[in-house]
């Protein structure tokens, strides 16, 4: 009898070539994780200029994200506590409507459904209102759409979409300019 399919194997089928490779003898996946390309920063703005994006959010987290997006990008955003605190900036700013506006649809220090339907009435379809919530909360989901909410998002899709989203909204106010 021929042996020497052993050699190949080494010692105990160790070594060489491996002995399984995966499933039906194909080799398991090896592929790499796609990385999106950083966006490119805007133009430099003056630093004086009432923000178009405002953000009603109390997860660290997400602060922290968001900013540092925001310092890559040269985009202000302003992060509000109260329905007061949203209402005077947007009348401070005169004609000037935000651009967008972020829920935090979990957020418990505030009333998002009731606070997003006071603002779409009042604002109209000036500003945008995108709303992220748990990927299970499907309910909660279709009770943000009916109040107002432009897009309601998971937080992992929110997240992996940010950049995007606050260059989309900047964008379009340096458009207006």
């Amino acid at each position: 009898m021929d042996h020497s399919y052993r050699n190949a194997q080494g010692q105990n089928g160790q070594g060489g070539g491996s002995k399984y490779r995966g499933r039906g003898g194909r080799g398991g996946f090896t592929g790499t994780q796609y990385v999106q390309p950083e966006p490119e920063p805007l133009k430099l703005r003056d630093e004086s200029a009432a923000a178009k994006i405002y953000a009603f959010i109390d997860d660290l987290f997400f602060l922290a994200k968001i900013n540092e997006i925001c310092r890559k990008l040269n985009i202000k955003v302003e992060f509000v506590k109260s329905e007061q605190d949203i209402m005077s900036r947007v009348e401070q700013n005169g004609d000037q409507k935000p651009a967008l506006i972020i829920f935090d649809l979990n957020n418990n220090s505030i009333k998002p459904l009731s606070l997003i339907s006071k603002l779409k009435s009042k604002l109209k379809k000036q500003t945008n209102i995108i709303g992220f919530l748990s990927h299970v909360q499907g309910d909660l989901k279709m009770k943000a759409q009916e109040a107002g909410c432009d897009m309601v998002l998971p937080r992992s899709a929110f997240s992996q979409n940010l950049p995007s989203l606050l260059r989309r909204h900047a964008a379009d106010e340096e458009e207006d300019i």
